[in-house]
C-alpha cells in the first residue's frame, strides 16, 4: 500500500473526490511509492475558490506583515533544505548536491521577494497641474496560477510564487505528476512561516487541473515551464479565456568554442552543461559547435573527462542519477540510436551503462556524439537527456548561421579569450540568455529569466522586474483636493495649466 499523495488547500492536505491516480517512482529504483491524487474539476475548482476566497485579506495585508513572513520562509527554508533536496531526489532521480543547488537557485528569487516594498515603489508628480498632484501604485492581479515542470520542482515553482505572494497574490501551483511531493513539503513550510490559509494552494493532477487553471475566470494569471508544444496550448488557452500568460517554452542550447578559447576550461564546461541532472535542464548545453581545427583535440578532452564519471543513485554520491522515468529513459537513448544510424560517431555511449543502483532505474550514462550535422534528430530536436552533439563548423559566421536558423532561442555560450568575438556574439545571436565562458547563463533573481522564439511564449520573462510587473497592475491616480474657488460649470475639455 502506497502514500496518497494529496491536494494542499486552505492550509491542510485535501484528498478530494476523484478517484483517479497515477503512481510516483523512485528513478533510480523504478520502485512505486506513492500514489498521486488526481483532480477532476470539481476538485480543481474547490482548490481555486480557496485561493479567491484568500485574496481580499491577502492583498489588503500590509507590505511590512507580507515581507516578515517572506523573511520567517526563507529562514526556515535554509535550516530545512536538506530535507527538501531528499524528497527532490527520490522522486526525479538528480543527486543529492544537484536538489540542494536547485533550492538555492529558488532561495534567491525568495530573498529577491523580501524586497518587495522597495519594489512597489510608484513615482509621484506634485503640482502637475495646477493643485492636481499625480501619482502611480502597482496592485496584484488576484489569485494566479503556476503549471511546473518534473526537472525543476522546488526552483521553478519559486521562480514565480514569492513574487505573486509578496506583492499581494494567491496561489495554485498544478506540480509535475512526476515529482509532486516537493510541493506538498514547500505549502507545510508556508504555513510554519505564518501564511494565512488559502494564499498558497497546490492542485495535483493532469491536464484537467490544468485545462481548469487555464478556464477558470478567478485565476488572473498563468506562469508555465514545459516544452513548447505543451507552452503553445497554455498560452493560446489562456489568453483566449483573459489571462496573463508567461509560458516558457523548450530548448536546443549550443556552445561555440572559438580556436583561441582555453580547452580544458570548455571541456570541463561541456561536461558539467551537458551532463549535469542528466541533461534533464533547459539550459543544458545539448549541442557543441566547434569552430576551425579544434573539434579533435576538444573532444577527446571531453571524452576523458565523461568516461569515468559514475552514473547511479543520487543518495550514494554518484556523479549523475537516473532520468526520471523508463519511458523518457527510452525515448532519449532512441535519439542515439537515430543519430548511431544516421552515420554520427559514438565517441562515448552511455546506452550500456553499468550504473550504482537499482537493477530497474531509469539509466543511461553520459553520451558524447561526434560528426551531427543539422539534420540529423539528434540534433533537431530537444532531446532533454545526457546526450551532447558535436557540430563542427569552419569559421565564426557559420557558428552563428546554425544557432540563429534554429527555432529555440532560450541560451547558449561562447568559450573565447577574444572580447570582440565575445562582444559581438552577444549583439548579434539570436537568444535569451548569453553566457561567455560562462555555460549555464541563468541569471541572478533581480535579473529576468526567459528566451526568445519558440522557447517563450508572452511577454514578460521570470522574476526580476518583468516578473514583478507580471504580478502586479499599474495605477496611475490624477488627484485634486477642491476648494470654493475651484467651483463653477466648464464644459469644455480639461486643460493643464
Amino acid at each position: 500500500m502506497t502514500d496518497v499523495i494529496a491536494h494542499w488547500i486552505d492550509g491542510k492536505t485535501y484528498s478530494g473526490k476523484s478517484d483517479r491516480t497515477s503512481p510516483v517512482t523512485n528513478p533510480a529504483t523504478g520502485e512505486v511509492t506513492g500514489s498521486l491524487a488526481l483532480a477532476d474539476t470539481d476538485d480543481a475548482r474547490a482548490v481555486i475558490d480557496a485561493a479567491a476566497a484568500a485574496f481580499p485579506a491577502w492583498r489588503d495585508t500590509s507590505l511590512a506583515k507580507r515581507t516578515a513572513i517572506l523573511f520567517s520562509f526563507r529562514e526556515l527554508l535554509n535550516a530545512k533544505k536538506n530535507e527538501l533536496a531528499e524528497i527532490i531526489t527520490a522522486e526525479h532521480g538528480k543527486v543529492l548536491s544537484d536538489a540542494l543547488g536547485e533550492i538555492s537557485r529558488g532561495q534567491e528569487v525568495v530573498e529577491f521577494a523580501c524586497g518587495m516594498a522597495h519594489l512597489l515603489k510608484g513615482g509621484y508628480t506634485e503640482n502637475a497641474s495646477t493643485g492636481v498632484d499625480v501619482y502611480s501604485i502597482r496592485q496584484p492581479l488576484g489569485p494566479v496560477g503556476i503549471i511546473s515542470p518534473f526537472n525543476f520542482p522546488a526552483m521553478v515553482p519559486m521562480w514565480f510564487f514569492p513574487i505573486a505572494i509578496a506583492a499581494g497574490n494567491t496561489v495554485v501551483l498544478k506540480p509535475s505528476e512526476k515529482d509532486p511531493s516537493a510541493s506538498i513539503w514547500l505549502a507545510k513550510l508556508w504555513a510554519e512561516a505564518g501564511l494565512p490559509d488559502g494564499v498558497f494552494n497546490v492542485l495535483q493532477g493532469d491536464k484537467v487541473a490544468v485545462d481548469e487553471l487555464l478556464e477558470n475566470k478567478k485565476i488572473k494569471s498563468i506562469s508555465f515551464v514545459g516544452s513548447t508544444p505543451i507552452a503553445q496550448y497554455v498560452y493560446s488557452t489562456g489568453t483566449a479565456h483573459g489571462k496573463r500568460v508567461q509560458a516558457l517554452g523548450g530548448a536546443k542550447n549550443h556552445a561555440v568554442v572559438l580556436p583561441d578559447a582555453d580547452l580544458d576550461l570548455a571541456a570541463d564546461a561541456m561536461v558539467n552543461a551537458g551532463f549535469g541532472s542528466a541533461g534533464e535542464r533547459c539550459m543544458a548545453i545539448s549541442a557543441l559547435v566547434a569552430v576551425g581545427n579544434i573539434a579533435d583535440e576538444l573532444v577527446a578532452k571531453i571524452a576523458e573527462r565523461t568516461t569515468p564519471l559514475v552514473t547511479g543513485d543520487g543518495t550514494r554520491g554518484a556523479d549523475m542519477g537516473p532520468l526520471v522515468t523508463k519511458a523518457h529513459r527510452d525515448k532519449v537513448s532512441s535519439y542515439v540510436d537515430a543519430g548511431e544510424a544516421a552515420g554520427a560517431t559514438l565517441v562515448v555511449d552511455g546506452r550500456g551503462v553499468k550504473a550504482d543502483g537499482g537493477e530497474n532505474g531509469f539509466w543511461l550514462g553520459p553520451t558524447l556524439i561526434d560528426h551531427v550535422t543539422p539534420e540529423m534528430s539528434v540534433y533537431t530536436d530537444e532531446i532533454f537527456g545526457p546526450v551532447l552533439s558535436v557540430v563542427r563548423v569552419d569559421t565564426y559566421d557559420d557558428a552563428l548561421e546554425l544557432i540563429n536558423d534554429n527555432p529555440y532561442g532560450n541560451g547558449t555560450a561562447i568559450f573565447t579569450n577574444d572580447g570582440g568575438a565575445a562582444r559581438r556574439f552577444q549583439n548579434e545571436v539570436e537568444v535569451g540568455m548569453i553566457g561567455i565562458n560562462v555555460p549555464i547563463p541563468v541569471p541572478m533573481a533581480y535579473y529576468s529569466f526567459g528566451g526568445w522564439k519558440n522557447s517563450l511564449f508572452g511577454d514578460s520573462h521570470a522574476h526580476g522586474t518583468e516578473g514583478v510587473h507580471f504580478f502586479t497592475r499599474g495605477k496611475a491616480v490624477t488627484s485634486r483636493w477642491l476648494d470654493p474657488s475651484h467651483g463653477g460649470i466648464n464644459l469644455g475639455f480639461p486643460e493643464n495649466s
